[in-house]
């Protein structure tokens, strides 16, 4: 079993591999220069790689390039294994990265709450305390006390 610093560059240099060979050795018209390699992992004992990608489109040039990665998996897989020089290279596996997805529904969730704090801000923007500017009760000065009625001590 490898190590992971062993693992971590090997899956660097994949990524690399792969991003050069798509933008310059690979003549598919459907991976042109919409394809963005992402992130790249390889497993501990260095059989297998995932490549994450993203696609900047619509779904049908997502569907359209992930076909022509399925189908330049053989050739990319040669470029990867003569450039590591490993004794085995490395199975590439494909997958559409949703950091995009994920990242487009966060910035959706943030400008909801945002709308929502200047909604907040706009009602409190004339209004007054309910129970004074201080709500809180606090002891009265002691002469006020004993003015009030005890004087059948004296």
């Amino acid at each position: 079993m490898a190590d992971n610093a062993r693992a971590k560059k090997l899956a660097d240099l994949i990524q690399e591999v792969v991003a050069e060979k798509l933008q310059r050795g690979i003549k598919d018209p459907r991976l042109g220069t919409h394809v963005t390699i992402t992130d790249t992992r390889v497993t501990g004992d260095l059989r297998e790689a995932t490549v994450f990608y993203t696609v900047y489109g619509d779904d049908e040039e997502r569907a359209s390039a992930a076909a022509g990665l399925e189908s330049a998996k053989g050739i990319l897989r040669s470029a990867v294994g003569s450039a590591a020089g490993t004794k085995f290279t490395p199975t590439l596996a494909f997958v559409a990265d949703a950091l995009p997805e994920n990242a487009k529904a966060i910035e959706d969730l943030l400008d909801r709450a945002r709308a929502s704090d200047a909604k907040v801000r706009e009602a409190s923007s004339g209004a007054a305390y309910a129970g004074g500017a201080d709500p809180y009760r606090k002891p009265e000065d002691e002469d006020e006390a004993d003015d009030d009625g005890d004087t059948a001590s004296a």
